[in-house]
């Protein structure tokens, strides 16, 4: 963090990203396990955002982009840890929003829903290996049976989520601020 800071001293989008997800059993998840996760998947974000939030603000204008996850609403039962680290930037966004009211400095959250992503293709090989099926019938099966409350019934692309951070991104969101704005492919059953 303190090699990207020196790097970027200074940036008007901040976007936090960083993340490390997977199946975690309640009973078996060592504390150790919520404290790693939470620092990689919680404070990296409150550290970069304490450091550029106030560069920001005194320019009058920024971006602060957390990309937190359906999974923050609706919390898998296989993905707790994951779940409440999600929740948890949530809560942080909507008060670092608060707490730069009046500027032009805005800051919301995008909750992706199931993704097509470069960490995928683990997850969809060992789901074929357990299943017994094709690897190409693995991002069906995930839907079918972990998000079958999917509306699009499919994985979205990392194109279709960047369409939203283009957008959170630019200057056309100038009102949209303390928000947690969905690219879940309606996923989570509320139309709020």
């Amino acid at each position: 963090m303190n090699a990207l800071i020196a790097a970027l001293p200074e940036v008007d989008i901040l976007v936090n990203n960083v993340g490390v997800y997977g199946d975690q059993p309640f009973e078996t998840t060592t504390d150790d396990r919520w404290l790693k996760d939470y620092e990689i998947n919680v404070l990296s974000g409150v550290r970069l955002s304490r450091h550029y939030a106030p560069l920001m603000k005194a320019k009058n204008w920024g971006r602060i982009i957390f990309i937190s996850s359906e999974s923050a609403i609706n919390i898998p039962e296989d993905m707790i840890l994951y779940g409440v680290t999600k929740t948890a930037y949530l809560a942080l966004s909507r008060g670092l929003a608060k707490h730069l009211k009046g500027t032009n400095v805005t800051v919301n959250s995008i909750l992706p829903g199931p993704t097509m992503a470069e960490g995928t293709g683990d997850m969809f090989a060992q789901i074929a290996r357990e299943q017994g099926i094709p690897l190409e019938e693995a991002p069906s099966y995930f839907i079918r049976e972990k998000r079958p409350s999917s509306i699009i019934q499919r994985f979205a692309s990392t194109q279709e989520v960047a369409n939203m951070v283009v957008y959170v991104a630019s200057p056309l969101s100038s009102a949209t601020t303390g928000a947690a704005l969905r690219v879940d492919g309606g996923v989570v059953d509320s139309s709020f």
